[in-house]
């Protein structure tokens, strides 16, 4: 007899668990499966992470590393349509892993996929606050000091914990009781509610490109790739490209390396399979298209980006609406901050939303502590 800790599940098993009141409804069409994988994948990475890697790391060659980025994510992304194909249910890296390698395999995965999307779920809603108050700061708003932040904040120069004065942090509770109030509505309006929030923040890139490509100045993507082509290293040695100084690998792969974060959020279409009318067409399509529709339009504000400031002038923290201000039109700001925050509000949103599905699966497996 076999350890049952690598057990398979059976496909019919997994199959017949998802059938009578225990199953999902099938409301998802291709449109709205690619709208929660650009949810999840266009946020912070297009409005802040461009300006750090540009700055930092590859300069205008960022372009290409978002190239390479895309590329290395399109080879998981066919691994995952295809597993959502032949697996139509839900739980993602954890159902295909059950079926595929066993037990305890998928109990690791199903954990650690709870523990990504609540740990990035409360990351994206700090970030929002923090994009929210900045927001309501154009118009003169400004929160008290003590509900602006957690109270606890973690010093890296100090290394420990400390107190921030703080009491908690408001505008993220306030959003996050706004997202669960939405997916409790149910999947039907969650997935209408994140594709108004998609709709507004391509609108707004669109803008910037469209916009900011007046302003692109050729001369600024010169040299091209001031740290190299290269930026790989292995345990802190540097075996190809430039060496900051720091340590830290510099070159357009660098800048590749950093931006990849940015990417993150295709598979949890794939949470969503059960969801999906016809799972083994919409799911393929729904991962496929969003990883392409970001990569181009992460690729198209990369060039925008470095043409409008040179490298050593774009601001890491802010660089989009930076740039704006520094070719004379301050008042972009205000249209950019808008796409941030609903950016990161469908972010936050997908994040919320897979992570039950994750869930759902384990339950019916019975990998989860009974209430």
């Amino acid at each position: 007899m076999g350890n049952p800790l690598f057990a398979k599940k059976p496909l019919e098993l997994c199959l017949e668990e998802m059938k009578g009141e225990n199953r999902l409804r099938r409301v998802l069409g291709p449109v709205r499966l690619s709208s929660l994988g650009i949810g999840a994948i266009i946020g912070t990475g297009i409005f802040v992470l461009t300006g750090i890697a540009a700055h930092d790391k590859a300069g205008p060659a960022l372009s290409l590393s978002f190239c390479a980025a895309g590329l290395a994510c399109v080879f998981a992304a066919f691994c995952y349509a295809e597993f959502a194909s032949m697996v139509p249910i839900a739980g993602s890296a954890y159902t295909y892993a059950y079926v595929t390698l066993g037990e305890l395999f998928a109990w690791i995965i199903g954990w650690d996929l709870i523990l990504e999307y609540a740990v990035a779920s409360g990351a994206v809603a700090h970030g929002w606050s923090h994009y929210f108050q900045d927001f309501i700061g154009i118009f003169g708003i400004h929160l008290p000091k003590a509900l602006t932040i957690a109270p606890f904040d973690f010093d890296t120069a100090a290394g420990q914990f400390v107190r921030t004065g703080s009491l908690f942090d408001l505008p993220a509770i306030v959003i996050t009781a706004i997202v669960t109030w939405v997916l409790v509505k149910g999947i039907r309006e969650s997935a209408t509610f994140n594709a108004t929030m998609v709709g507004i923040k391509i609108v707004i890139v669109l803008f910037v490109i469209a916009v900011g490509s007046f302003f692109v100045d050729p001369a600024n993507w010169h040299p091209f790739a001031p740290f190299g082509y290269g930026g790989i290293s292995f345990f802190g040695h540097t075996v190809w490209g430039q060496t900051a100084p720091d340590g830290t690998a510099l070159g357009m792969l660098a800048g590749a390396a950093m931006i990849f974060f940015a990417y993150i959020g295709f598979d949890s279409v794939s949470t969503h399979a059960e969801e999906a009318r016809v799972p083994n067409r919409d799911v393929p399509i729904g991962i496929i298209s969003s990883l392409l529709i970001s990569t181009i339009l992460y690729i198209a504000v990369a060039v925008v980006l470095t043409g409008m400031v040179p490298r050593d002038r774009i601001d890491i923290n802010a660089p989009v609406s930076n740039a704006f201000a520094q070719v004379g039109l301050p008042w972009a700001q205000f249209i950019i901050s808008i796409g941030a925050v609903a950016g990161i509000t469908s972010v936050l949103l997908v994040m919320m939303l897979s992570q039950p599905r994750v869930l759902l699966a384990m339950a019916r497996g019975g990998l989860v502590p009974p209430g």
